[in-house]
């Protein structure tokens, strides 16, 4: 069975390394440690707990009505404006995720560096690479 060091578990959820040893302490995802006396977390215990994050996260929020299924919340960290186009960068956790959409369609929303923002992302293929 895979195992993930605090470190790794936190990247993995986009969160700091003191988030995850709270809630190892307070009982919401199981640890073990090693020989060293190093934490450990279960692939299989943090895949559950990611899912229960998300799923806390979701309460949190109004139902959107949109059929993109992946939304990745972050952070405006770049706005590109071209003549027609326009380019828009997000920081979500560990993802930057760049959309390509019209300089009205900015305009309209008053996108701007430093808003919040979610990115919906769709696709009919969807590739898996192991880490």
């Amino acid at each position: 069975m895979q195992t993930y060091t605090i470190g790794r578990a936190a990247r993995l959820l986009g969160v700091s390394p003191d988030t995850v040893r709270r809630w190892a302490d307070a009982g919401r995802v199981p640890t073990s440690r090693d020989d060293a006396g190093k934490r450990h977390i279960r692939g299989s215990d943090l895949a559950a707990f990611s899912v229960t994050l998300a799923a806390e996260a979701g309460e949190d929020e109004e139902a959107a009505y949109t059929t993109a299924r992946n939304a990745f919340p972050g952070i405006i960290t770049a706005v590109k404006l071209g003549d027609v186009a326009a380019q828009v960068e997000i920081q979500a956790g560990p993802h930057r995720l760049v959309s390509l959409l019209t300089r009205e369609a900015v305009e309209e929303l008053g996108l701007a560096v430093g808003m919040e923002a979610v990115a919906r992302v769709k696709a009919t293929n969807v590739h898996i690479d192991r880490a």
